[in-house]
């Protein structure tokens, strides 16, 4: 069976961007760039990007664009007879897995808050209101396993459609409106009267900050972040290399896509920042600072019932892109697996998702008893501990060794691959930097970021 492909270039940009641009972007990078004192940390995220994710997102896209598989038979496909690459399809599967546990109870959060805007539950609040409105919701399990339920079940829907006409022409439109609604907002937030104080928390580096959580957590978090924001390691993009032709090259793909990501988290940046000194939010405040922060920016705008409305719409398409993206990577491994039609597939994996979406949820509430990590850890957290922490860094790490090992699939092959159509090559001057510098640096930051997780005193965490 012929694999399917792109309708264009376009689509594989967008869908592969929208599988990075998301809750890593718009959820996560403002409040662990808030947690370590603004510029400072994009600086070291922005070096830990180009030195870390933009080479092993190409060696992903090449092991996929080679094998024309999935993580679940790419390894097969260009491994070395009596090698053991290819069991590496079992953790990134868990991976995938473990990474939507959470990721769709997240999307719930933005499709309520859809509703509550449109609403105008929050108007007349002040922040501390507004924040007893998120640690309500968090409390309801009903209202949040309806949401996750109606998330997963659109997703699916979506991918049931296949490739051109489901995933391709979806995520196209999602991530266009994203993009124009997410720069008026970002112009918008620019006039309030606290901009300046936020933008220069945001933009002037204060190295000093770095060391109040630590410098070793600090950097380690910035790695980690730009493993999770570009989704490597776990062959979610892998998938998409294997929908793509051959006439561009993918170290010019992978910068597009990049830039593309990293523009996504720096407007978020401009957005929140600015309302955080405006309306007295603490800029570190954690993963609910968009449920706290943008509820009272929107408050202030003329028709801000209507702007907040649409902007948590296109915050939930940024979710929803991911979701569709790891969604489709996982049925393509389970038809790969075991031969399935994409009907079939979907139907298994939805109920398999509805299930194991449950634990996140009931983390909050009535399994809040349970903290994995002391005092006001959820399951959420043990979940993205395992992924951004774990999967996503020791992904990664197989991807470099793979790709550059001799007992794997070379680099002459990676690089014949990588360098196939026109564009942008991958450097032939970087061989021994990742070879062997690389993952030397992932394996100690890998070690380091356990020692700050369990032992943070002795980083200053």
């Amino acid at each position: 069976m012929q694999r399917e492909k792109f309708s264009s270039r376009l689509g594989f940009l967008l869908i592969s961007a929208g599988c990075a641009i998301g809750l890593g972007n718009v959820w996560r990078f403002p409040f662990v760039t808030g947690k370590y004192g603004g510029a400072a940390f994009v600086l070291i995220y922005l070096v830990f990007l180009i030195a870390l994710g933009l080479p092993i997102m190409v060696m992903e896209f090449s092991v996929g664009r080679a094998s024309q598989k999935s993580v679940a038979k790419s390894f097969d496909a260009l491994e070395p007879p009596g090698s053991k690459w290819h069991l590496h399809k079992y953790p990134a599967l868990i991976g995938n897995y473990l990474l939507m546990m959470f990721y769709t109870t997240i999307g719930g959060w933005m499709l309520i808050y859809c509703f509550k805007m449109i609403s105008g539950e929050f108007t007349d609040m002040n922040s501390e209101q507004v924040s007893g409105v998120f640690q309500s919701m968090q409390m309801n399990p009903t209202i949040m396993i309806v949401a996750m339920v109606v998330v997963v079940v659109a997703c699916f829907g979506v991918c049931s459609g296949g490739l051109q006409k489901g995933v391709e022409k979806i995520t196209k439109v999602m991530m266009l409106c994203l993009l124009g609604i997410m720069a008026v907002l970002a112009v918008h937030s620019l006039t309030l009267p606290g901009a300046g104080e936020g933008l220069s928390f945001y933009l002037f580096p204060d190295f000093s900050k770095l060391t109040e959580n630590g410098l070793f957590n600090a950097i380690f978090d910035a790695m980690g972040q730009a493993f999770f924001t570009l989704s490597i390691g776990m062959g979610s993009l892998a998938i998409f290399g294997s929908y793509i032709d051959k006439k561009h090259s993918l170290t010019g793909e992978a910068v597009r896509i990049s830039l593309l990501d990293t523009g996504v988290a720096l407007i978020a940046g401009l957005i929140i920042f600015p309302a955080c000194f405006t309306f007295g939010v603490n800029p570190d405040s954690g993963p609910n600072l968009i449920f706290v922060t943008l509820p009272n920016v929107f408050a202030s705008i003329p028709g801000g019932q209507i702007w907040g409305f649409l902007f948590f719409v296109f915050l939930l398409f940024a979710a929803l892109s991911t979701i569709i993206a790891v969604f489709e990577n996982i049925i393509s491994c389970w038809m790969d697996l075991k031969g399935w039609s994409r009907r079939k597939t979907v139907l298994i994996n939805l109920v398999a998702i509805l299930i194991l979406s449950l634990p996140c949820i009931l983390g909050f509430n009535l399994w809040k008893e349970f903290q994995p990590f002391g005092h006001g850890s959820t399951i959420l957290d043990l979940e993205d501990f395992l992924v951004s922490n774990n999967l996503l860094p020791l992904g990664s790490l197989v991807y470099l060794l793979f790709c550059t090992s001799r007992y794997g699939w070379g680099w002459k092959n990676f690089q014949k691959e990588a360098n196939a159509g026109n564009g942008l090559k991958f450097p032939k001057w970087s061989r021994v930097y990742v070879s062997y510098i690389l993952p030397i640096i992932v394996i100690v930051i890998f070690v380091q970021g356990y020692i700050a997780k369990f032992f943070p005193q002795l980083f200053g965490g």
